[in-house]
């Protein structure tokens, strides 16, 4: 049995954005799905940092904690997903979840982060929807009552 993978099709080919920065925060790899989430072409984005993709509010606690983890080589988020908005291209806000996983050079140092993400943007705001809507409900109810 083959069991050889060629992880560059495989990265190219699934349907979430897979990102990899290393440890300064440049972009190092844009998978085609990232092209299709954030607008960005893989050309633009390279040796660039996220902040493109970072909302401007949200930037100091994203830097300060990608700091924080390439100290330290920890993180809670290659378990847990982490949903937090970003910004496509032409500005519009999307809802992203994703989890991460700390690359590192032979020598046990952290070089990079890789980030598996999807866009979560139809279901958080169907989410939001259906909490008005109970809520709208739950008035209607106490007015009744």
């Amino acid at each position: 049995m083959n069991t050889s993978i060629d992880l560059a099709a495989l990265i190219a080919a699934v349907g979430d954005a897979v990102m990899v920065c290393d440890a300064q925060g440049a972009i190092t790899l844009w998978n085609p799905a990232c092209e299709r989430m954030f607008g960005h072409a893989e050309a633009d984005v390279l040796g660039k940092t996220m902040d493109m993709i970072i909302p401007e509010r949200m930037r100091k606690r994203h830097w300060d904690g990608y700091e924080k983890t390439m100290a330290t080589g920890i993180t809670k988020y290659g378990h847990d997903v982490l949903r937090v908005p970003a910004v496509h291209k032409d500005g519009h806000t999307l809802s992203i979840a994703f989890t991460v996983a700390m690359l590192y050079t032979p020598d046990g140092k952290v070089s990079a982060i890789a980030s598996v993400i999807r866009d979560e943007s139809s279901r958080f705001n169907e989410e939001r929807a259906l909490k008005k809507r109970l809520t709208e409900l739950e008035a209607q109810l106490a007015a009744k009552t």
